[in-house]
């Protein structure tokens, strides 16, 4: 089994970044580093599309980030029906990394502002399926 599992709908089953999935199960949030060049990704990439190298070794997504930019959804894609309302953001990490996701429905609507800590945590789902998503950091 590899990415099938990542998220409440699949859209692949296979990638060439499948243990991405592997390392959600081992508590790590997991983008990859270009060997050659060291440009950082996230998602993850098996190829570096700078200097077009597949030397790419995993970095891991550490510590609080600021949160960036969120918004709230009210209408939602196939598949996502059932858990409108949710927020979506982008977090600016240590390093420049930026991750886009989820924010967990622990955080209410009201206090989620721009510049707010935040952490990235994975999250299981029914099913044996995973996810990551942002939470209030203490």
């Amino acid at each position: 089994m590899g990415f099938e599992r990542f998220g409440t709908v699949s859209f692949a089953s296979q990638t060439k970044v499948e243990d991405f999935v592997d390392r959600l199960y081992d508590g790590k949030i997991s983008g990859t580093l270009c060997k050659n060049c060291g440009a950082s990704y996230f998602p993850p990439r098996a190829d570096c599309c700078k200097c077009l190298t597949s030397e790419m070794d995993w970095f891991d997504v550490k510590g609080t980030g600021k949160l960036v930019s969120f918004s709230t959804l009210n209408y939602a894609p196939t598949g996502f029906e059932k858990e409108l309302p949710y927020s979506i953001a982008l977090v600016r990490f240590s390093g420049g990394v930026q991750v886009f996701g989820r924010i967990s429905k622990t955080i209410p609507l009201k206090e989620i502002t721009i510049g707010m800590d935040l952490l990235v945590s994975p999250a299981e789902l029914p099913g044996n399926r995973i996810v990551y998503e942002f939470r209030k950091a203490s």
